[in-house]
This record gives structure tokens, C-alpha cells and sequence, in this order.
């Protein structure tokens, strides 16, 4: 039977910006209603990262015990070796935080521990198998709120003074509301692959580095079990003809790149067993439009380099509980309220975008030609060798370009 419920605050994507701007409003009062396309959050995200500034928010909320009791590794550093050795890229050890280090766990776990304590609030619904279909607006045009389906077929509206579109990079909500999205062409994909972790693994020479040598480039990283994940980068657009050459290919280079993981690599059967990001950076001029309000990977997507898109989600998140906890409480929020949130974030969004881009042009695409030897950028050189200078990239790593704190 088809249902419409009214909400103060539904938010659509389960996603680590929507699971904590539900925790953070459903805390103070706020009817929340949070949306899932998926039947629950039960499955295999490439995104494992929860960084300095989101362990920090964990501890405010009183939350971090329960965080650090899931499975989880501990990565400090960021190292890059090629042809000329091992050198740091990132160190944690020096951020001034209680947290100094890159927590790697399971995205699904940080979620459900969100969602959990989100539940304990007496105005917050969880609906999972939601596949939103439409806006629903009234005369002027004012989103009022989403329809959507159930697996059944049964459709079911949502009526609510705000809609929060959290529904990541291919956002159903940005499409329904037409949004332009501004794209900008890195020169990479990623292959996502795992391969088992041995206890003779030598885990200081592996976790947490870049490997590049001949034209290739890939990181590992240690994840809770006996799994090393692999992200293998590979020229934008050149998967169909590594796909075409064959498994064997992709064993070969990866087993020449990493030495210390070579005998692993029968465990890639076929390319059923990796997954292909096609890594886009993207942004929308306005995160905005009467009613709605888009956040996270909705309103500017990130490129993988330094995993840093959860932490901006999970910012963005903060800033709009802050912005909005009141005049929602209150009934009097206005589009008004939407800008100052795209203010306060847009500059530290387009910053680290630029950052990324840094990155991808100077380092990744250097490491991915074949025609000369790898070196790193001398922005980096001088980076690492200046005492005033060497805290910075675990900075922008750690806490962003301006951190956004909770106000709760």
C-alpha cells in the first residue's frame, strides 16, 4: 500500500555526508527521514577511510570507542617508492591531533555505527530499497519533497521543509533537478583489486605506498582481515585494452611493480575480480534551489587522490547541521540558509579539488609516462626537505583546508 509521510528534514543517500548530517540534526531534535536505494548497507565501498577530522567529530559525539572497536588498521604515513628509492609523502605523526593517523576500516561499519546511534533518536526513520523517483514541488516551484519506489513497485512520498540530496557522485537528485555539472578530465582510472595478506608480508615495506617504475603506478593498502588492497592506476580510457591483452597482462606489470606480492597474484582469475574506477572531478556552480540542498559528492565530486572525499562529505555534513539546526527547529529556514552553507565550504572544496589536481598532473601523470625516469615534483622535494614546510601535506591530508567543527 502506497504511504506519504511528513518529515521536517528528509535526506537522500546513506552515504558518510548523510549518515552524519541525520545523526547530527536527529540529536538535536530534528524530525529526520533518511532514504537508501540499497536494501541495507551491507556491501563493498573502495572508500575506507576515515581521516583525523571525522575521528575527532566521532570523539565529540561520544562515538569514537565504539568506532575503534570495529576492525580497523592504523596508517600513518604515505610513501612513494620508485627506481631512486623510498621517500615520505605524507606523515600524520606530526598533525596536532589526538587522532594522528588514517583509520582503514570497512565503509559499511563507519555507516551502520552512524545509522545505529541515529536510530536511538525518537524523530529519525531509516528506509532502505527507497529508489527515488521524482521532486515533489508545489505551484512555484519549491521542492517539498521525493517520491520513490519500493521493490514491490509501490510508490511512497516523502513531505518535508528541506530535501538534503547526499546521494553521491551520480546523484539522482542532481539529475532530477538539473543541475550543470562542471567536469574536469584527470589523466587516470583506477583498477581496484585485493589479493590475501600474510603474516610474513613485510607490512613496513607495503602498507600505505605508491609503487611506480616503468610507466606504472598502484598503492597498497592494509585492510582489517587478511586482505591487502590494491588501487592499480592506469591511463584515462586505457582499460579496454588492458582489458583486451588479458588477466595475464595486468598480473605481469603488477607482479614486476611490487615484487613483495608477486607470488599473489594468481588470485586474479579474470577481471570479474577488479573494479574499475573511472575517476572523474566535477563541481556545481549551485549547490542550491528552493527546498533543496545538495552536499557532499552530489554537489562536487572528488578524485580518490588522498582519499579525501569522506572527510569533505563528512564537512559539508557539520557545516549544514550548523547552519540549519536552528531554523529548522524553528520552522523558518529559506534558501538563504543554503547559500551561507555553499559559502563556507565552497572555498576549502575548490582548494583541495586544485590539490588534487596538483597531484594528477605532477605526480600521477609523471609516474604513468613511459618515455622518461620518475621524479618527484620540486614543489615536493622542497616540501619534504623544509622543517617550517614538512607539516603541510599531512595538513591537508589530516584536517583539510579549513576544517569545519560541530557546534552541537
Amino acid at each position: 500500500m502506497a504511504t506519504t509521510l511528513k518529515t521536517t528534514c528528509c535526506i537522500v543517500g546513506a552515504g558518510p555526508a548523510g549518515a552524519v548530517l541525520a545523526l547530527l540534526l536527529a540529536r538535536k531534535g530534528v524530525a529526520v527521514t533518511l532514504l537508501e536505494a540499497h536494501a541495507d548497507l551491507d556491501r563493498d565501498f573502495r572508500g575506507d577511510t576515515v581521516h583525523p577530522s571525522t575521528l575527532e567529530l566521532l570523539d565529540q559525539l561520544g562515538l569514537i570507542e565504539p568506532l575503534l572497536a570495529l576492525p580497523h588498521r592504523r596508517m600513518q604515513r604515505l610513501m612513494i617508492t620508485t627506481d631512486h628509492g623510498r621517500e615520505t609523502l605524507i606523515d600524520l605523526s606530526r598533525l596536532n591531533s589526538k587522532y594522528p593517523y588514517i583509520a582503514l576500516m570497512p565503509q559499511a561499519l563507519f555507516l551502520q555505527l552512524l545509522v545505529d546511534e541515529a536510530v536511538k533518536c525518537a524523530k529519525f526513520q531509516f528506509i532502505t530499497s527507497a529508489n527515488v523517483q521524482q521532486l515533489l514541488r508545489d505551484d512555484v516551484g519549491r521542492v517539498q519533497g521525493v517520491q520513490y519506489d519500493s521493490p514491490d513497485g509501490t510508490s511512497h512520498e516523502v513531505q518535508a521543509a528541506v530535501v538534503i540530496g547526499a546521494d553521491g557522485r551520480f546523484s539522482r537528485l542532481r539529475k532530477l533537478a538539473e543541475f550543470d555539472l562542471q567536469k574536469f578530465a584527470p589523466p587516470m582510472d583506477i583498477l581496484w583489486f585485493r589479493v590475501p595478506r600474510l603474516a610474513t608480508d613485510p607490512a613496513e615495506e607495503l602498507s600505505g605506498t605508491f609503487f611506480t617504475r616503468g610507466g606504472h603506478l598502484a598503492v597498497v593498502l592494509e585492510r582489517p582481515g587478511e586482505e591487502w588492497q590494491i588501487g592499480y592506476v592506469i591511463l584515462k580510457g586505457s582499460y579496454h585494452d588492458l582489458k583486451t591483452q588479458g588477466i595475464e597482462t595486468l598480473r605481469a606489470d603488477f607482479a614486476a611493480l611490487v615484487p613483495a606480492l608477486s607470488d599473489r597474484t594468481t588470485h586474479l582469475h579474470d577481471f570479474r575480480d577488479v573494479t574499475v574506477l573511472s575517476v572523474e572531478v566535477a563541481r556545481i556552480d549551485r549547490w542550491h534551489r528552493p527546498g533543496l540542498l545538495l552536499i557532499g559528492d552530489a554537489a562536487h565530486v572528488m578524485s580518490p587522490v588522498g582519499g579525501i572525499g569522506i572527510q569533505y562529505a563528512v564537512q559539508d555534513a557539520i557545516a549544514t547541521a550548523n547552519i540549519l539546526t536552528t531554523p529548522l527547529l524553528n520552522g523558518t529556514v529559506h534558501e538563504g540558509h543554503f547559500t551561507k552553507v555553499q559559502q563556507q565550504r565552497e572555498p576549502a572544496i575548490r582548494a583541495a579539488q586544485r590539490f588534487q589536481s596538483f597531484v594528477q598532473s605532477q605526480i600521477v601523470a609523471q609516474a604513468l609516462r613511459t618515455d622518461q625516469a620518475f621524479h618527484l615534483p620540486l614543489q615536493v622535494r622542497l616540501i619534504q626537505r623544509l622543517p617550517l614546510l614538512r607539516r603541510l601535506p599531512g595538513q591537508i591530508i589530516g584536517h583539510g583546508f579549513h576544517q569545519v567543527h560541530w557546534q552541537g
